[in-house]
């Protein structure tokens, strides 16, 4: 929590420097509920500080349990060290719940050996809080925030199903991490998950014959379904190993090099309509749905002199709860 004698602009100024411990307390206080007031003053307080600024590249990692997600993303931080010593990273690791006690190990950080003192790099635990999709109800404005301060953001969902894809509608990037022999090429088009990706990773490739055998069934089974990827064309696939430390290297020139960004008004409207079914169920979508059929709230809009209206999430949520309430008043 935020101490009285701490002012929000005093944290925002250190965290935006890399100071570990201010990120982590603006983080747990962006964790709790009913926190759209702190987080109003939160994006007000950086663009106030940090007018403009173009937003980090976000990276979605999921793939199966036991893929090597965890130790692949801790060779990934020791590699951004020697190659990119003039950027800063943050990692955002879901771990699941139980779905006894409701807790949550948080084992992913035990995998990944970071620099103590090191700004450059900051690593957060979150649990999954037994949401489906893989990611919790404050991992998006945690990211949002993380943005603001780090070049690139990692997210490590919890091991995927047949889908678990959330990651990817908040990521600029996502992989899909598989090991060698993980499934037969029905198993790969199952559910559409092939075509959620933008990048493939198989990893554990310390047997080089299993790993080729697993690349080509792959790259046989994208060929099959590549006129319904975006692009139409192949999307990469990697093969890395975290024990022979191979592969790994030209993940991380990849990843330094990409430079498409998705839109963000898209994925605020697509976060906006989760919360909204989370939050009010379907009374609260069929608000929505006849809002958006009056094109009250489209995922671009056009400002008046003809460029694109960035959308403020906090101001869009702010707007829908007051529909709400006049909702709830009318039906009274």
């Amino acid at each position: 929590m935020i101490d009285s004698t701490e002012t929000l602009s005093e944290l925002v100024s250190e965290a935006l420097l890399g100071e570990k411990f201010p990120i982590a307390k603006i983080i747990s206080k962006i964790e709790t509920e009913n926190n759209l007031e702190f987080r109003e003053s939160l994006f007000r307080e950086i663009q106030s500080q940090k007018p403009n600024a173009k937003d980090g590249l976000t990276i979605g990692i999921t793939g199966t349990p036991g893929a090597g997600k965890s130790s692949l993303l801790g060779e990934l931080c020791r590699l951004f060290i020697e190659f990119a010593p003039d950027k800063k990273m943050a990692i955002v690791a879901i771990d699941p719940s139980s779905n006894v006690s409701g807790g949550s190990i948080l084992g992913d950080r035990t995998r990944v050996t970071l620099p103590r003192r090191d700004t450059r790099i900051y690593f957060r635990s979150q649990p999954s809080q037994l949401e489906l999709g893989g990611l919790n109800p404050y991992t998006y404005h945690v990211i949002r925030f993380l943005r603001k301060i780090f070049d690139y953001v990692f997210i490590e969902t919890v091991g995927i199903g047949q889908n678990e894809i959330s990651v990817s509608l908040v990521s600029d990037i996502s992989f899909l991490v598989m090991q060698p022999l993980g499934g037969d090429q029905v198993q790969f088009m199952k559910s559409g998950i092939m075509e959620v990706p933008e990048a493939f990773i198989i990893n554990k490739c310390d047997e080089e014959s299993l790993a080729n055998s697993s690349f080509y069934m792959l790259q046989s089974t994208l060929e099959f379904i590549k006129d319904i990827l975006p692009d139409q064309s192949l999307p990469p696939i990697f093969k890395t190993s975290v024990t022979k430390r191979k592969g790994i290297e030209e993940l991380l020139h990849y990843i330094l090099q990409y430079s498409k960004r998705k839109d963000k008004n898209a994925e605020t409207m697509t976060q906006l309509t989760q919360w909204i079914r989370n939050e009010y169920g379907r009374f609260g979508m069929r608000i929505w749905e006849k809002l958006e059929s009056k094109s009250w709230n489209q995922a671009v809009r056009l400002s008046l002199s003809g460029g694109i209206h960035k959308m403020d999430y906090e101001t869009e949520e702010k707007k829908f709860v007051s529909l709400i309430q006049k909702q709830v008043i009318h039906d009274e």
